[in-house]
C-alpha cells in the first residue's frame, strides 16, 4: 500500500483517486464509507418495481434463513460461498466449512462477494449512448436496435464483421451456450480472458502430453516433496491456495522455491528466492537442467518408456552452461545449482506457474520448457508431482473447456470439417444449414469456408478493427463488437483500443458493471450496456483450476432490470430467428434456457476430455456432501458418493450412469483407468521418422494391453475382440456414425469409452510425452530476447521470430525488436494481480470493502533507480511507453523490485493519460476508485503460437509529475 494506516486511519492524499468530493481527504473506514453514501452496516439488497430502481431492507418479521451454496466468483481455487438467505434478501455468508478446496477460509475478496451480488454500482437497466449522454432504455428497444444494427452489419459485410467476446464469468452452461450461439450466428470470431492469461499453457502443455490443463490439484500440493513456483504470487492471485501449499512445506519440509523478478507477498514464504530478469524463463529452466543432465539427476527410465525427444532437449541445454544463463538471466550459477540439487533430492516435486510465464511473446516456449523439467524429473503422473496451473478467473478453466474461443468448438475439438459434423449430430441440426451460417470467402483465386479458419483472437480485437480492409484473412473489417463479460482495461495498447472502438458501428457492453467500455471512448452514439447478472442471481456450474466442476445454487433472484446470460442469448437468438433449432434439446422457462438441459446436452458431445460423466445430479450430489470428501486425495469415504472425486475432475469418462469416479492426477499410471488412472495421450501419431510415440513397456494398473497403443476406434475393438461388449443400442449409434472409423472422441453413445475402460485402457491411448512439438515454430522451446528489450548485446543471439499473418492479422516481431528503445526507455515494465482487486478491477473497486484498501494506483521503483530519477515515494510520476502513451500515478519506492525493473497492479481504470474519466460513467455505477490502467503504457507483443499478449516485458520511463 502507498500509504501506512495507523488506527485505522489513512495517511496522505488521495488526489483523484476517490469521488471527487474525497479528494485530499485523511479518513478511516467509517469516514470513507460515509463520504462515499455507503452505510456503515453494508449496502442494502435492491430490486426493481414498478419501474423504478429502490432499495430493498430484510423484513422486520423475520422469515426462515436458508442456507445457499455457492462457489466464489473472483479466482479459481473454487472456494464454497454459504449464502444466508432471508425472506429472498441475502444477508449474510459464510465460507464452506466443508469444502475441501477453501476448508473454511476466504480471502478477502472471497469474503466480501455479498456486496458483489448486492452492489450499488451495478448497471440497474440497459442504456444507450444518445448524443454523448447515456440513457434509459427497454430491454426491447436494445434487443431490437442492436439486433437491427448486426443484421444490417451481416447483410453488408457478412457475420465475421459482428465479434462475439465472451467471458471467464459465465458458467460452463453459459460458456457453451455462447459458442453455440457463435456458431449459429456463423462465425468463429468469438473469445474470451484465457486468449490473454492462460492460451500459451493451453497450446504448450496440450502440445506436450495431451490435455492442456492442471495436473494435479490445489489439494494434491499436500503431497509435494518440494514446489518450484515460476511467474506467480498466489498468496495474492490465489490467497487460499497457498494453505495447500503452506501444509506441504510444514509437513513434508517441502521447499518453496519462487522465481520471480519481484519479491512478492509469496516469496517472503520461500526457502529458495530466485530474481530474474523478465522475459528469460526458457533460459532460467535450462540453466536448471543443464545441471540436471551434467550430474545425471534425470530419471532416466521415466524418459526411455514415456517421452520423446529428450535427445534434442539435451543437446539445446548443452548451450546453457552457467555464464551464458547468468548472463541472460542474471542469476548466479551457484544459486541454480542449488535450485536444482534441491529438486534431484526432494521428489516428488511440483511446478506451479502463473501468467508471469504465460503472458510473453515467447510464452508458449515457457510452458513447454516448465513441463519438460517436469520430464526430466520424472515428477509427471504422481501424486505431489505434475504441473499445478494456477488459472485465474473463477471459470476460466471452463469457458476454455466448453470452448469460448476462435480456434475450437467445445471440447477441444477445433474447427475441422469432422469437428462441425460432430457437434452438427450432437445439436441434432443440419450441417448443410450450418454451413450455410458462415461466409465462404473468394482470395486470389481460391474460395475459403470461414466455418474451418481461426478467428481474429481477443487480443487483437482492435486490429480487425483498424488494420486495412486488405491485409485481413478475412471478408470484412469488424463493425460491431460485443464486449460480453470482458475488462477492456486488461488488455495492451488502450490508446489504439480508443480508437477502434469510436471507428466501430455499434459497441455493445453486457456485464453486471459499466467497465472501461462505457469510458474509454469519445463515442455520441451506437453504444449500449445490457445489465447482466452476477453468479449468484443464477445457478450451473464452474470448474476449478484443478479440473473440477462444482454446482452453484441460485442465491437470489435477478436484481434490478438485469437479466441472466443465457437469457440474454436467447433474446438475441429471438432476434435473429434460431431459437427453435439452438434450443430443439433445451427446454425454456419464460425466457430463460433450463441450465441442467444445457448441461446433458454438453454431457453429449464432449467425449474427448470426458465432460461427459458429470450429469447435474452427481455435481449436487457432490455438493451436498462436500463433508465425505478426504481433503488430500479428494476421494469421497463412504456415503451416496463413496470412492467419487471431488467435483468429479475431469476427464470423468463415458455416461453418468458409468459413474466413473474423475481423474484427480492426469496421467497417474498407479491406478486402474476406471478408478481415476490415465496415461499420456497418442495424440500425436504412433511413429516419426521412424521412432515410437507409444509407450514403451509400461500401461496403467490392470491393463489388458500391455505396452503402448493407440487411441481407441471401432476397427481396434474389432481387432481386439473387444466389440462383443457393445450393446446393441451402442453398435447402432456407432454405425450411424461413421462404422468401423468411428472413434472414442466422436461414438455418442459412450460405448468405445465404456469396452476400453472395461478392459483397463484408456480411452485416448497410451503415448510418449513429446519433449519437442514438431509443428511449433520452435520445436525445441527457445529463449527469443521480447521486442522491446534494452539488452541489445543479446539481441543478435536470440531474435526473435519474422513478422508474419496468422490468426486471420499481421503481426509484427523482428520489424519492432530491431529498433532501439532502450536509450529513451531504460526501465523494464513488468505487471501483476494486487490481493485486494481482480482482473480489470470493475467489479472490485465497485467494492467499498475492497476499495478502501487500495485507492491509488502505482508504481514501484527501486530505491536506486528512484534517487538516480529524482523520484520521492508517494509522489506522482508520469510513466511513458515506447509507443507513445503516458500514465500518471503514485511512486513506491521499493527493494520490491530489482534495479531496472519497474512493476505496476493491471487492476485500474477509469483515468486515461492523466485525465480523470469518473463523469462518463452512468450515474451512480462509477467504481469508488479510478486509476491509470498500467496498460494504457504496455506494448505491441504476440505469442507465435496463440497470439497471448506481452504484459510482462516492455520498457518505460519515468519521471516526477
Amino acid at each position: 500500500m502507498l500509504r501506512k494506516k495507523t488506527n485505522g486511519v489513512a495517511k496522505g492524499p488521495r488526489a483523484g483517486s476517490l469521488l471527487s468530493s474525497l479528494a485530499a481527504k485523511t479518513m478511516d473506514r467509517r469516514g470513507f464509507l460515509a463520504a462515499s453514501g455507503v452505510t456503515v452496516g453494508g449496502l442494502a439488497a435492491l430490486s426493481l418495481t414498478s419501474g423504478r430502481v429502490e432499495a430493498a431492507t430484510p423484513s422486520t418479521e423475520g422469515g426462515k434463513i436458508v442456507r445457499k451454496k455457492s462457489v466464489c466468483t473472483h479466482c479459481s481455487v473454487g472456494c464454497t460461498v454459504e449464502a444466508e438467505v432471508q425472506n429472498g434478501t441475502w444477508i449474510g455468508q459464510e465460507p464452506g466449512w466443508d469444502s475441501p478446496f477453501n476448508l473454511g477460509a476466504h480471502c478477502a475478496k472471497g469474503a466480501s462477494v455479498r456486496e458483489h451480488a448486492h452492489g450499488e454500482r451495478r448497471l440497474k437497466y440497459p442504456m444507450k449512448m444518445v448524443g454523448g449522454q447515456w440513457q434509459k432504455i427497454s430491454w426491447d428497444e436494445a434487443i431490437n436496435e442492436i439486433g437491427d444494427k448486426m443484421l444490417q452489419i451481416r447483410e453488408e459485410s457478412g457475420p465475421d464483421s459482428v465479434y462475439w467476446l465472451g467471458s471467464a464469468k459465465f458458467n460452463n452452461e453459459q460458456s457453451y451456450l455462447f459458442r453455440k450461439f457463435a456458431a449459429y450466428w456463423g462465425t468463429n470470431n468469438v473469445d474470451h480472458q484465457a486468449r490473454i492469461c492462460h492460451s500459451t499453457t493451453v497450446a504448450g502443455v496440450a502440445n506436450t502430453w495431451g490435455y492442456g490443463a492442471m495436473t494435479n490439484s490445489y489439494n494434491d500440493i499436500h503431497n509435494s516433496k518440494a514446489i518450484f513456483l515460476i511467474g506467480g504470487n498466489p498468496a495474492e492471485a490465489h490467497p487460499v491456495s497457498l494453505l495447500h501449499l503452506l501444509k506441504a512445506k510444514e509437513e513434508n519440509n517441502a521447499p518453496l522455491i519462487v522465481c520471480d523478478p519481484r519479491f512478492t507477498r509469496t516469496a517472503a514464504h520461500a526457502d529458495e528466492y530466485v530474481r530474474f530478469r523478465p522475459g528469460s524463463d526458457v533460459a532460467l529452466v535450462w540453466g536448471l537442467l543443464w545441471h540436471i543432465f551434467e550430474n545425471s539427476w534425470e530419471d532416466k527410465e521415466f524418459i526411455r518408456t514415456r517421452v520423446y525427444g529428450m535427445d534434442d532437449i539435451r543437446q539445446e541445454v548443452k548451450k546453457w552452461n552457467p555464464e551464458e544463463v547468468e548472463r541472460v538471466t542474471g542469476v548466479p550459477g551457484a544459486q541454480l545449482e542449488r535450485v536444482a540439487r534441491t529438486l534431484a533430492n526432494n521428489r516428488p516435486g511440483t511446478v506451479i506457474w502463473c501468467m508471469g510465464g504465460t503472458q510473453h511473446t515467447n510464452g508458449n516456449n515457457n510452458t513447454r520448457a516448465y513441463c519438460v523439467l517436469q520430464l526430466a524429473l520424472g515428477n509427471m503422473g504422481a501424486p505431489g508431482g505434475g504441473t499445478n496451473i494456477f488459472r485465474g478467473h473463477d471459470n476460466v478453466q471452463g469457458a476454455t473447456d466448453l470452448g469460448v474461443l476462435a480456434d475450437t468448438l467445445p471440447g477441444y475439438y477445433g474447427l475441422a470439417a469432422g469437428s462441425w459434423a460432430h457437434w452438427a449430430r450432437v445439436w441434432e441440426e443440419d450441417l448443410d444449414w450450418l454451413k450455410g451460417r458462415f461466409a465462404v470467402w473468394d482470395k486470389d483465386g481460391k474460395s475459403r469456408a470461414m466455418m474451418n479458419e481461426k478467428g481474429i483472437p481477443v487480443s487483437r480485437w482492435i486490429d480487425g478493427v483498424l488494420e486495412a480492409k486488405e491485409n485481413l484473412e478475412q471478408p470484412d473489417n469488424t463493425r460491431a463488437m460485443v464486449l460480453w463479460g470482458h475488462a477492456p482495461n486488461s488488455q495492451t495498447r488502450m490508446l489504439e483500443m480508443k480508437e477502434a472502438m469510436e471507428k466501430l458501428d455499434l459497441l455493445v457492453v453486457v456485464d453486471p458493471f459499466p467497465t472501461v467500455s462505457a469510458v474509454l471512448h469519445d463515442r455520441k452514439e451506437g453504444a449500449y450496456l445490457l445489465p447482466a447478472t452476477t453468479q449468484f442471481e443464477t445457478s450451473g456450474s464452474v470448474t476449478a483450476s484443478n479440473r473440477s466442476l462444482q454446482w452453484r445454487e441460485k442465491v437470489v433472484e435477478p436484481l434490478f432490470d438485469s437479466k441472466v446470460d443465457h437469457e440474454i442469448m436467447k433474446l438475441f437468438a429471438d432476434k435473429f430467428g434460431f431459437t427453435d433449432r439452438m434450443f430443439r434439446n433445451i427446454a425454456i422457462e419464460g425466457n430463460e434456457p433450463v441450465v441442467e438441459d444445457i448441461t446433458r446436452e454438453f454431457n453429449r458431445g464432449m467425449w474427448t476430455i470426458g465432460y461427459t460423466g458429470q450429469s447435474p445430479e452427481r455435481l449436487k450430489k457432490h455438493m451436498a456432501n462436500q463433508h465425505h470428501f478426504d481433503k488430500t486425495t479428494l476421494r469421497a469415504v463412504g456415503g451416496p458418493c463413496d470412492g467419487d472425486i471431488y467435483g468429479l475432475p475431469w476427464p470423468s469418462w463415458g455416461t453418468p450412469e458409468m459413474n466413473h469416479p474423475g481423474t484427480h492426477v492426469l496421467y497417474d499410471m498407479s491406478l486402474p483407468v476406471s478408478k481415476g488412472g490415465l496415461t499420456f495421450r497418442a495424440r500425436f501419431g504412433v511413429e516419426r521418422n521412424g521412432e515410437n510415440l507409444l509407450a514403451d513397456g509400461v500401461y496403467s494398473k490392470n491393463s489388458e494391453i500391455k505396452d503402448g497403443y493407440p487411441e481407441f476406434t471401432m476397427q481396434m475393438l474389432m481387432d481386439l475382440g473387444w466389440d462383443g461388449d457393445l450393446t446393441a443400442e451402442e453398435r447402432a449409434s456407432i454405425d450411424a456414425v461413421a462404422g468401423p472409423e468411428t472413434n472414442w472422441k466422436t461414438d455418442l453413445s459412450g460405448g468405445i469409452q465404456r469396452v476400453a475402460i472395461k478392459h483397463e485402457c484408456a480411452p485416448f491411448g497410451n503415448a510418449k510425452a513429446r519433449a519437442i512439438v514438431w509443428n511449433f515454430p520452435d520445436p525445441v522451446p527457445l529463449h527469443r530476447e521480447p521486442l522491446y528489450t534494452n539488452r541489445r548485446d543479446l539481441v543478435e543471439d536470440y531474435p526473435t521470430y519474422e513478422d508474419k499473418t496468422f490468426w486471420r492479422v499481421p503481426t509484427l516481431y523482428e520489424s519492432i525488436q530491431k529498433k532501439d528503445f532502450s536509450k529513451d526507455f531504460p526501465i523494464i515494465l513488468t505487471s501483476g494481480r494486487l490481493v485486494e482487486y481482480e482482473g480489470g478491477g470493475d467489479e472490485t473497486r465497485s467494492n467499498p470493502w475492497l476499495a478502501e484498501l487500495q485507492q491509488d494506483m502505482f508504481i514501484e521503483v527501486n530505491p536506486r533507480d528512484a534517487n538516480n530519477m529524482n523520484i520521492r515515494d508517494g509522489k506522482d510520476v508520469w510513466v511513458s511507453g515506447p509507443e507513445g502513451a503516458r500514465i500518471k500515478v503514485k511512486a513506491m519506492v521499493t527493494e520490491r523490485v530489482g534495479e531496472g525493473v519497474a512493476f505496476m497492479p493491471f487492476h485500474f481504470g477509469g483515468h486515461l493519460e492523466g485525465k480523470d474519466l469518473r463523469d462518463k460513467y452512468p450515474k451512480g455505477s462509477d467504481p469508488y476508485v479510478l486509476g491509470e490502467s498500467t496498460n494504457t503504457v504496455q506494448t505491441y507483443g504476440y505469442d507465435s503460437v496463440t497470439q497471448m499478449q506481452e504484459t510482462k516485458c516492455t520498457l518505460c520511463s519515468i519521471m516526477p509529475a
